[in-house]
């Protein structure tokens, strides 16, 4: 999972930052609300840990700008104010949990995994990109309605790259979630896994866009999700008309 620390103590967001990563998350963390809003704006990630006390923008202020737009971010909220009312108020604007300082780091892990489980509980089971479809229940992957037979670690890259479209995921990330591999270790399986995936997953695209990739490769970096071809423009009588236009006479 992402896990994104908003901490502007850096002893503190390091040493947290450190051992969730040995959790097996992708882990960033940064010292203020302001830089906190635009990580998350970014890279949507799975979890947020957020610290109360927090220069140019207050974590109360980061919820209430969060709020309706993350929705499938979950926030736990790290606090040294002992008031009732405190908590009360982060939770009214959108934080699932309250962590009191100074606390044990067991108990924030525990907690960080009960709220990710609480979130992949509820989630939608089916992931879309364009004419992709993944179903999570139903181990069931689909492209412009026709079924894509996939092995199970096949099925898994597609799942995490589709899970983190919008952002590329390096070589590296990719061996550690995907196959639980070292990112040092010496082998080329993410790149044959993703030609794997290039080829079944072949053909024209629900607009008939037969160069529509759906993976692409980000050079020197890993790969992404490609992007969704935009539907094409019907044009009669000189005049061009999209999906998106809408004309009135008077």
């Amino acid at each position: 999972m992402r896990v994104l620390i908003i901490e502007d103590d850096a002893a503190l967001g390091l040493f947290l930052q450190k051992g969730l990563k040995l959790e097996g998350h992708d882990v960033d963390w940064v010292g203020d609300g302001e830089a906190g809003l635009q990580h998350t704006e970014e890279h949507r990630p799975d979890l947020i840990v957020l610290d109360l006390s927090l220069p140019r923008k207050d974590g109360t202020e980061v919820l209430e700008a969060m709020r309706g737009r993350f929705d499938n971010t979950a926030v736990l909220v790290l606090t040294g104010r002992s008031q009732v009312e405190e908590r009360v108020k982060c939770l009214n604007l959108g934080a699932d949990d309250c962590l009191l300082k100074p606390f044990s780091f067991h108990e924030l892990r525990a907690r960080c995994r009960a709220l990710l489980r609480r979130r992949e509980q509820f989630a939608d089971p089916v992931l879309r990109h364009g004419d992709v479809e993944l179903n999570r229940m139903e181990r069931r992957v689909t492209r412009n309605g026709r079924t894509v037979e996939l092995t199970v670690k096949e099925f898994c890259l597609l799942e995490f790259l589709m899970q983190r479209r919008g952002r590329c995921c390096g070589r590296a990330e990719l061996l550690r979630e995907v196959w639980q591999m070292s990112p040092d270790a010496g082998t080329n399986v993410v790149d044959v896994y993703v030609n794997y995936l290039r080829k079944k997953l072949a053909g024209p695209s629900v607009d008939g866009d037969v160069g529509y990739s759906v993976i692409e490769t980000v050079r020197g970096e890993g790969y992404q999700m490609g992007g969704v071809p935009k539907k094409p423009v019907a044009r009669a009588s000189g005049y061009s008309y999209s999906s998106d236009a809408v004309m009135a006479e008077a």
